[in-house]
């Protein structure tokens, strides 16, 4: 299908000639000389979407002149002139947890639309979508040469019906590709083989168009590709999927920060040492709903792969995106993954001709800057529960011991008291500091030979697409491992240790360096394909450790080389979660105790005795980088990607029918007909005012969406454990969340029920409950169910950035099944709002300074706002008034985090997909 173009676009067309080839582009040049104003210092990531608004400019009804002039207002206006504007990016990009829920949504859009009088074949996507199964290989078996194979058959096992789906989908849709299980990571796979950074199509009337690559992806961590001088974030389902069917994004101009780079890093300091002091740096400046770009002349030290691994963690830092221009590093990389020489040179010429391309001289205006030396950057890790919780890796040992006191409720102790030692066995086993020996926890191992307590690292997991895109750092967890091997080191036997890389690449350059067998001796043999413990499909402990930390309440320690660590996130098991770059991970699964300060203290003791300390295993920057450059090649990637859509022999194996319509099974418990669209008629809606409403939970700040929607397993005692359970499914194979949200009925009852929530209507309670209409506790979905029935409207209390973390749509989804209007909080991050108006939720921010606390909610009050039915704009306040126990009643502000007034249709059609259906059913 052509990309259809604006119709008044004469004066800003261009051709450029590339080698024999000749492309017609949108040029910011002849914008300026047109007299559309002065464009000449806007960022290249401003830029990107100002071609956007000059290729789709049509007179006003999406995309007007005014549109184009307001980004020389920004430029004049110091980095500000946040105008509402419409956006069109190229492609969308999913991967198989949240692309499930969105073809479901597609296949029930389809039903919906033939409904109402319509035709079936107009739910079609109008841009390319590219769906990479990525999200469901678990580690079940890990430390054998068999793990890869025997978690690939498990993983089949438990996902056919969502397999079979998908590739029903991939035959229903148009432009709807899959790449199959065990290919990689969605953002890996892009940035290696999907992403162009320039792309190539043909216009409506036949001439081939020029344009930056662009997209938005299911899954926050769409930004890596950013790193390659590719636009692109993270959105929910629902936005994607309203994107995919041609609806424009509605957005603000946003502030752009300028991140200025300079000097090197030094001897010993990784990429991930990097981009864990940014994420701190930019968590503190405050980029929620900006873009962020990468400039100076430190860049010119900073290969392809570390950018993409600072771009990768943007929903770390909260902003939209971390861009990196075109520059000569974009084109090396390019020609090292095996892309067309023709492709690359299209880039350097159209990034040159067209203002996106960094050289000496670039010099943009930005809303606001900060800058960071590399020199001045030191190995850390961050955690135990937040990306931006940097700490220096001198630190970490001290800073986990404060973090155990401050759980058990036991004196802070001072460096000295922290640091004590027992040599046991000829090797170093920390005590506790002294004092607090009966406040710490120990446990036995049944069948073992050593104890656990708080701090023993359960988890070491090379993992997510963040650090193993990276050669650099793959490469140098590989070399620790060999020298570790060489010293007679080796994981501690309660470690489970895993590699899952983003790619095959990865495979291929670590066999040919001979990295693997090193790596396989210290229990690091391959997983999976995919994104596994980062996402919380670490798999279960072996049993005896799993149950001596249940049963001795331990705080269990997981180091991943992954990119979030939220509570509950990586295993139900463990509550400290720390974030290291992979040649971390290798010695801390060596050590495997975070109260070792492996910075200064022996991981462990060589064959005869000596002690080892990390610098003894450390590569040098100059061996990392040698073997890279010797071993990477460009033929690797081009083989790997040769036949990324054709899959192993069991995916080939899946049979399909073609329809044009599911037939939905009746008796699957992983593919269900959502509701939104029964009963659906073709007139909207109206905004309603919320009338005497009760809260269904009252939480904190930094409620992230793995607390609203988590992803990982689930017991049978909860309600998703039970619903299943009375459908025959055995525990064995309830598989995730994550996994099943093809299937509302599961995900509704796992909405706030990550085991880590604390819902402050409830005192000392962890888990998702809450109190019901009698006053008693039980489970959130039971209670949402009883106020339902008895058709009482229900509200969610937050605190600051609320909905942080990843782009999932189940989190307003599930929001909106529970029967909630409208969540207060004191900010929201970007996607969830998004989400939530997607999902015909409406977001309310306190203001004058109130919250929870201020106000004294406990959640026996009942609210009721009014000003939303009538004369509805974009950000209006409205009136609250909270009735307490008592009968006194308190009126508050409130603003409406609708941002703009296509947000306002949404709500009014009940949601974005509505919307959508609508107008397409009336064409």
């Amino acid at each position: 299908m052509p990309i259809v173009t604006g119709q008044d676009t004469a004066k800003t067309r261009r051709d450029l000639k590339v080698g024999g080839n000749t492309y017609s582009y949108f040029s910011i040049e002849a914008a300026t000389d047109a007299g559309l104003g002065d464009f000449s210092r806007l960022p290249a990531s401003l830029r990107v979407v100002l071609e956007n608004m000059l290729r789709f400019e049509d007179g006003g009804r999406t995309v007007s002149t005014d549109d184009v002039k307001a980004f020389a207002e920004w430029a004049q206006k110091d980095g500000k002139n946040p105008r509402e504007i419409a956006y069109r990016p190229a492609r969308v990009l999913m991967q198989d947890f949240t692309g499930v829920p969105a073809v479901v949504d597609l296949a029930a859009m389809r039903d919906g639309i033939k409904a109402l009088g319509g035709d079936a074949q107009k739910i079609n996507p109008l841009n390319p979508v590219d769906l990479v199964i990525d999200h469901s290989v678990m580690v079940d078996e890990f430390g054998t040469p068999r793990a890869f194979q025997f978690n690939v058959e498990r993983e089949y096992e438990r996902n056919m019906e969502r397999y079979t789906f998908l590739k029903w989908g991939q035959n229903a849709f148009n432009n709807f590709r899959v790449v199959p299980p065990g290919t990689g990571i969605c953002h890996q796979v892009n940035l290696e083989y999907l992403a162009q950074t320039v792309w190539t199509d043909t216009d409506q009337n036949g001439k081939n168009v020029a344009y930056p690559d662009t997209l938005v992806g299911t899954d926050s961590h769409t930004t890596m590709v950013n790193g390659l001088a590719v636009l692109g974030w993270g959105v929910g389902g629902i936005e994607a999927e309203a994107a995919m069917l041609g609806q424009p994004i509605s957005m603000l101009i946003p502030e752009v920060v300028g991140f200025k780079i300079t000097g090197a890093l030094r001897e010993g300091v990784t990429a991930t040492d990097l981009v864990l002091k940014v994420v701190q740096m930019l968590r503190k400046h405050g980029v929620v709903n900006k873009f962020v770009e990468f400039y100076g002349d430190g860049l010119d030290h900073m290969p392809l792969p570390d950018r993409a691994t600072i771009a990768n963690m943007a929903p770390e830092y909260g902003a939209t995106c971390g861009f990196f221009p075109v520059d000569d590093e974009t084109l090396r990389y390019l020609r090292q993954t095996g892309r067309e020489e023709d492709r690359i040179a299209l880039v350097e010429a159209y990034a040159k001709a067209n203002g996106f391309w960094r050289g000496k001289d670039y010099a943009p205006i930005y809303t606001s800057t900060l800058e960071l030396d590399q020199g001045d950057v030191v190995p850390a890790i961050s955690g135990p529960s937040r990306p931006q919780d940097h700490v220096a890796l001198t630190d970490a040992a001290y800073e986990f011991s404060k973090y155990v006191c401050g759980n058990r409720k036991l004196k802070e102790p001072t460096r000295e008291e922290a640091k004590v030692w027992n040599e046991e066995g000829g090797a170093p086993a920390p005590t506790v500091m002294p004092g607090h020996r009966d406040g710490y926890h120990e446990g036995k191992v049944d069948g073992s030979d050593y104890d656990l307590h708080d701090g023993s690292i359960v988890i070491a997991a090379i993992t997510s697409c963040t650090n193993t895109s990276n050669p650099y750092v793959l490469m140098a967890a590989g070399l620790v491992a060999r020298k570790a091997r060489a010293l007679g080191l080796n994981r501690k036997p309660w470690v489970k240790t895993s590699l899952a890389p983003g790619s095959q690449v990865v495979e291929a350059y670590l066999k040919a360096a001979g990295l693997q067998e090193d790596l396989d001796a210290l229990g690091f043999d391959l997983v999976g394909f995919g994104c596994t413990t980062c996402i919380g499909n670490s798999g279960p402990l072996d049993a005896p450790i799993s149950k001596s930390i249940s049963d001795n309440d331990l705080i269990a320690v997981s180091v991943l080389s992954g990119n979030r660590n939220f509570e509950g996130r990586i295993s139900p098991d463990v509550r400290a979660n720390y974030l290291a770059s992979p040649p971390l991970v290798v010695a801390y699964a060596i050590a495997g105790d975070m109260n070792i300060d492996i910075s200064n203290d022996p991981l462990g003791f060589d064959k005869n005795g000596k002690p080892v300390f990390l610098k003894d295993i450390w590569p040098t920057s100059k061996e990392v980088a040698e073997l890279v450059e010797s071993v990477v090649t460009r033929e690797m990637f081009q083989e790997k990607y040769a036949d990324v859509f054709k899959g192993d022999e069991r995916w080939q194996d899946v049979k399909v029918t073609d329809s044009e319509t599911y037939d939905w099974p009746p008796t699957s418990t992983y593919i269900q007909n959502p509701p939104y669209f029964r009963g659906m008629t073709m007139q909207p809606g109206v905004i309603s005012d919320i009338r005497d409403a009760r809260e269904l939970a009252i939480l904190g700040d930094m409620i992230t969406t793995d607390h609203i929607s988590p992803a990982g397993s689930f017991k049978p005692t909860t309600p998703a454990g039970q619903y299943l359970t009375e459908r025959q499914v055995a525990p064995r194979d309830f598989n995730s969340y994550g996994s099943r949200r093809g299937n509302h009925e599961v995900m509704m009852r796992g909405t706030f029920a990550n085991i880590r929530i604390k819902n402050e209507m409830l005192e000392g309670v962890e888990g998702g409950y809450t109190k019901g209409p009698d006053g008693a506790q039980t489970s959130i979905y039971d209670a949402a169910m009883a106020y339902q029935a008895a058709g009482v409207p229900l509200i969610v209390i937050g605190g600051a950035e609320y909905g942080a973390g990843s782009s999932r749509d189940w989190a307003a989804k599930g929001t909106n099944l529970l029967g909630v209007k409208a969540v207060i909080a004191e900010s929201f991050e970007r996607i969830h709002r998004s989400n939530l108006v997607g999902m015909g939720v409406i977001p309310l921010e306190f203001t004058e300074g109130q919250n929870r606390k201020s106000l004294g909610l406990k959640g026996d009050e009942v609210i009721s706002i009014t000003g939303l039915a009538e004369d509805f704009t974009p950000l209006k306040i409205v009136d609250a008034t909270i009735r307490y126990a008592d009968g006194t009643e308190k009126v508050i502000k409130l603003k409406a985090r609708v941002d703009t007034e296509v947000e306002i249709e949404y709500l009014e059609n009940g949601g974005v997909l509505q919307y959508v259906l609508r107008n397409l059913a009336k064409s």
